[in-house]
């Protein structure tokens, strides 16, 4: 009778994911080397070979896994009951609380995807895309009956330029945390540089059993 797998073998391939989405976001995907990855969560090589087969796979799943968790926040805004700018807020807050919570894996995905193999790629580019499409369409709502809707998407793509590099300047010991500064973006992209309000106090974080699991 085949022996099942431990208790904690999700709960390992999870740390392993983490520390290889740090190693290829601080070394990049092609200079990392599946003996960096065993060095880095403590691991024999032979034992890291027992949850993942090779580096590659390690970057799929970390890329996939990343946008997948982006896609599913999407879908599931699409099932809240908000409208207009509390839906675009709200839909900003939660995706820049989720890259917060994966920078690594973000920086991956971003440095990283032209590694993956055609079929691989399209499939991540997939999930962009539906993940881009959800903020398009909380975007168009906000130019309901306005002329040039047609700018929705190079709209989208502006917003999406402020939150996607956050993470290369952010520190997370800064004056601003990601909280704080959800609303900031909101208020500069709603609004304009006139309407953008130092938060009054910190934010209470977003309690995690709230967010999309970082990894």
């Amino acid at each position: 009778m085949p022996r099942g797998r431990a208790a904690t073998y999700e709960d390992q391939r999870e740390m392993i994911l983490s520390r290889a989405a740090a190693l290829f976001a601080k070394r990049g995907y092609a200079s990392a080397s599946m003996n960096q990855v065993a060095e880095a969560c403590g691991l024999s090589k032979a034992s890291l070979y027992h949850y993942y087969k090779d580096k590659y796979s390690l970057l799929v799943s970390i890329a996939e896994g990343h946008v997948s968790r982006l896609q599913a926040l999407i879908d599931d805004e699409a099932s809240a009951h908000l409208q207009g700018e509390a839906r675009l807020r709200h839909l900003i807050h939660r995706i820049v609380a989720e890259y917060a919570n994966a920078q690594d894996a973000h920086r991956v995905l971003t440095e990283d995807v032209k590694f993956l193999e055609p079929d691989d790629r399209e499939r991540v580019l997939d999930k962009e895309r539906h993940v881009v499409a959800g903020f398009a369409r909380a975007v168009s709502e906000m130019r309901a009956g306005q002329p040039s809707a047609h700018l929705s998407k190079p709209l989208t793509m502006l917003l999406f330029g402020m939150i996607n590099w956050m993470f290369t300047w952010m520190k997370p010991d800064g004056e601003l945390d990601y909280d704080a500064m959800a609303p900031i973006v909101a208020d500069l992209f709603l609004g304009g540089i006139g309407e953008v309000r130092l938060p009054e106090a910190s934010h209470e974080p977003v309690p995690r059993s709230d967010r999309l699991a970082a990894r």
